[in-house]
């Protein structure tokens, strides 16, 4: 495929996603970029801890949390290096935020793809803050749900810039549900997540504006954790590469 695109490709090329020399991104029209040999991920939370001298612990969070990515390269020749190498140097360093889908929460571990159409969406208005909201558009099967350990996205036509990443830790649904709060719809469940919720969500209960989940292909917003880029290229003539990312929000 060529011609005219609309925006220069800002997701880093992966096995599902590719890049040609005019900086376009595309899932299956140019190739591929490499796989990885390893992902890691952790999960920063700043806390402040305090424990007296009798024992007792205080604990209260003091910074906004984030998620560090590192990337480990098989060798790659130069034709598979170049492509990420570019597109990371044009990116200057932590200059420029960008985009990188990890394998491992690349889709749901349950199928969501119920009826032509179907997406998870918000169900009433999620305040910044909150641990936990209400989602529905989950038809009447008991498993068509999230799953503790999944991640996603949350689609907002009234807020473009909420790019955070959130995981799911618990779900509640229409038969378990915590006693004395809210009971699930049978189209409803209730999704606890980690981290609490960064921005404000409003449903505005009209199908066009409806906030969405994106549970395939969480995208998480990055910046390179260095200003500093380097590779390095054995006798093999094959190039060795990671690369340490860190959430950054916009």
């Amino acid at each position: 495929m060529s011609g005219p695109f609309t925006a220069f490709n800002n997701r880093l090329p992966d096995p599902n996603w590719g890049i040609n020399e005019a900086g376009d991104g595309h899932a299956s029209a140019y190739v591929e970029g490499p796989g990885f040999a390893s992902v890691s991920i952790e999960s920063n939370q700043p806390v402040a801890f305090t424990r007296t001298n009798s024992g007792r612990a205080t604990t209260r969070s003091i910074a906004g949390h984030n998620w560090r990515i590192k990337i480990t390269y098989n060798p790659m020749t130069r034709a598979q290096f170049e492509p990420i190498y570019s597109f990371l140097q044009e990116k200057r360093g932590r200059l420029k935020a960008f985009e990188v889908v990890v394998p491992q929460y690349d889709s749901p571990q349950t199928s969501l793809g119920g009826a032509a159409g179907h997406q998870l969406t918000v169900k009433g208005t999620i305040v910044a803050g909150a641990t936990n909201f209400m989602a529905d558009n989950h038809g009447h099967v008991t498993n068509l749900a999230l799953k503790p350990g999944d991640m996603f996205n949350f689609s907002d036509p009234a807020n473009s810039n909420h790019k955070k990443v959130y995981q799911v830790t618990r779900v509640l649904n229409n038969t378990d549900y915590l006693q004395g709060g809210t009971r699930p719809g049978t189209q409803d469940r209730i999704y606890y997540v980690t981290p609490s919720i960064e921005r404000g969500v409003v449903d505005t209960n009209v199908s066009a504006t409806t906030p969405k989940l994106i549970t395939t292909n969480p995208t998480f917003r990055v910046v390179q954790s260095s200003d500093v880029v380097s590779y390095s290229l054995g006798t093999n003539n094959l190039y060795e590469f990671s690369l340490n990312l860190e959430e950054a929000q916009p």
